[in-house]
């Protein structure tokens, strides 16, 4: 179950990686929305 939550690179051969990440918390998510407001929004 742990495992899923970190990074991994898997190798597939001939410096080909299939790179997994853990995902974004919704918490996190919503903080960088709200620091960062869409480009032109307010115009």
């Amino acid at each position: 179950m742990a495992e899923d939550k970190l990074w991994q690179a898997e190798y597939h051969g001939s410096g080909t990686f299939v790179i997994s990440k853990p995902k974004r918390k919704d918490k996190k998510k919503r903080q960088t929305k709200v620091k960062n407001p869409q480009r032109g929004a307010r115009r």
